[in-house]
């Protein structure tokens, strides 16, 4: 199909770009998601404004403990950092399970988690990984950790009139450990369910666990309960297995041609006890 008739703007400047977006049009960073949509006729926003030549949201950089990503910065270029795959790992590995070749050259961090797919890999990454977004509108700045502004099914906290600036992810020390492991749909390399896990130990126990779940339900989450049974244990077989078939517990999950409710809780928790394991065997 052909999407409907629209405007195009391709602005040099953030300032140019929130002052469109606060008068109703729609941003486009790489197209994975909003293209289709379109020639779907799923949407058919009157104005487009094309983030591509805005160089101050494209960069990599560390400060103060955080490593600040811009929101077109792809997911090659995330995969392929060096300051990432050495100050955050878990972020590196998850951008290489994105789609194929094709999607990492011209998919975006920011234009990805703004989507809020639910069977997208990077939130929950983010989430394992606490990190914060800042929004940027025509009149203020604020800042959101992911948990906030992850809100439903393709709905996040983005106020009408903003964009995403820029995602800030911890730099993890000596003694973490991280793995992302997940399910992919064949065709289109989503997430049936994936797991990120993040854990540091602290002599012989596990000092902090995080366990980020995405494709299970409605959003991307925290597996808290989870984290709980981690935290304080040695990470023993049997203790990685406990805290795993907490993953799923209570979770509405979704049924769709995929797999069902059931099979997907049963996915999440086999494949986080593989990735716990395997993040532990990181820490050391």
């Amino acid at each position: 199909m052909i999407p409907q008739t629209f405007d195009y703007s391709a602005p040099k400047t953030l300032e140019e770009v929130v002052a469109l977006i606060a008068s109703g049009a729609k941003p486009l960073a790489g197209g994975m998601s909003l293209i289709p949509a379109m020639k779907l006729r799923l949407a058919a926003p009157e104005h487009l404004v094309d983030l591509g030549r805005v160089k101050e949201l494209n960069y990599i950089a560390e400060d103060k403990g955080a490593i600040h990503i811009g929101a077109t910065v792809t997911h090659q270029e995330i995969e392929s950092s060096t300051l990432i795959r050495s100050k955050c790992p878990l972020l590196a590995e998850t951008a290489s399970n994105i789609g194929d070749v094709q999607v990492r050259n011209m998919g975006t961090i920011g234009g990805s988690i703004a989507h809020a797919d639910p069977a997208a890999d990077y939130p929950a990454a983010l989430q394992a990984l606490e990190a914060r977004l800042v929004l940027k509108g025509a009149k203020s700045e604020r800042t959101l950790g992911v948990d906030e502004f992850l809100v439903d099914t393709f709905t996040t906290a983005l106020d009408s009139g903003e964009v995403i600036r820029e995602i800030i992810v911890p730099v993890d020390g000596a003694g973490t450990g991280t793995y992302y492991q997940k399910v992919p749909q064949p065709a289109s390399g989503f997430a049936i369910v994936g797991v990120a896990v993040r854990l540091r130990r602290a002599g012989d126990k596990l000092s902090m666990a995080r366990i980020g779940v995405t494709g299970l339900s409605n959003r991307a989450f925290r597996a808290t309960h989870a984290e709980a049974a981690l935290e304080g244990r040695a990470g023993t077989p049997a203790e990685i297995q406990a805290a795993s078939e907490l993953v799923a517990q209570g979770v509405d999950a979704n049924s769709d041609i995929h797999a069902s409710a059931d099979y997907r809780r049963c996915l999440a928790t086999i494949h986080a006890a593989r990735a716990i394991a395997l993040a532990l065997a990181r820490t050391s």
